[in-house]
């Protein structure tokens, strides 16, 4: 009989406390940080003043650093921070840690629920390729963009460089495993013709970012119309002569002295004045051109 009273009254207890509120509510923790790029943050409401230590503790639940000891906290909203140092000072370990609080004067201790991941690591480019490593972006709608896929050591943000600055990201995505589209800007202006070396990095949630020395490199070449030579000479009056072009449009136009119109391909067959001279020779496309000389005799 005596048994069955005691284990009536330990539930009727056990019912009580589940009525009872929390002393502690509200609370918001920094999910994750690095200690190099900031601190993470602490906020909890109190139903009533009290005095209140909090410690960060392991995921073994080992203390590594007092925030507050036995201080006496208002009624309301708290708000504590950790740099990611232990009461040593020595910076923690990477790795995940809980905050606990205890109230003296209401005998209670409570292990929040909320994980706190301390990050060192920056995130490390295994790969990175491009779709193709020329491509024009005039807006012809063929080859305007080259597409960069790379592989990330762990979730994060990828963010490609030019000459150490930013051309493109952070990126939305977080996929360790992804792809990016570069369309040749950088500070919004488009690149002119040439050779760039664009690297590929990475910044994660805490803001650790890739290192420039461990950056992937990938090398790129912009093109617009251009044509083969600077010059033609001996071309005589009325013949046919030919000329490269190096572009990826369907059709282009051109311009050799009065004469004008539209060309495809990349050799371009014209026919020279009947009187010589010295003509100019443009090809456009989509707004951009380049020009040569043609020297009749």
């Amino acid at each position: 009989m005596g048994l069955l009273i005691a284990t009536a009254a330990a539930f009727a207890i056990t019912e009580r406390l589940k009525l009872v509120k929390s002393p502690v509510t509200g609370t918001r923790v920094t999910h994750v940080f690095s200690p190099a790029h900031g601190e993470a943050s602490i906020r909890i409401k109190l139903r009533h003043s009290d005095r209140v230590t909090v410690t960060v503790l392991t995921a073994g639940q080992q203390l590594v650093r007092t925030l507050v000891a036995d201080k006496r906290l208002p009624r309301g909203q708290n708000i504590f921070t950790w740099g990611g140092r232990t009461d040593t000072g020595a910076l923690a370990r990477q790795g995940t840690y809980r905050i606990e609080i205890h109230l003296a004067n209401q005998h209670r201790t409570i292990l929040v629920p909320n994980e706190i991941v301390l990050d060192t690591v920056a995130p490390q480019v295994r790969g990175a390729t491009v779709s193709r490593d020329t491509f024009s972006p005039d807006g012809d709608h063929q080859a305007d963009a080259v597409t960069i896929h790379y592989a990330l050591s762990e979730p994060a943000r990828v963010v490609v460089y030019l000459r150490g600055h930013r051309v493109l990201g952070p990126t939305h995505s977080v996929k360790p495993k992804w792809k990016v589209t570069w369309y040749g800007l950088a500070a919004g202006v488009l690149l002119p013709p040439g050779v760039y070396t664009l690297e590929v990095g990475a910044v994660d949630e805490a803001g650790n970012e890739t290192p420039a020395a461990d950056r992937w490199p990938l090398r790129i070449r912009l093109r617009y119309i251009t044509l083969a030579n600077r010059r033609i000479t001996g071309v005589k009056p009325g013949a046919k002569f030919e000329i490269g072009v190096s572009t990826d449009a369907k059709r282009y136009g051109w311009k050799l002295g009065a004469r004008h119109g539209f060309a495809r391909g990349t050799v371009l067959a014209l026919r020279a004045s009947a009187a010589p001279g010295t003509y100019p020779l443009i090809v456009t496309e989509h707004g951009h051109s380049d020009r040569a000389v043609v020297v009749v005799r």
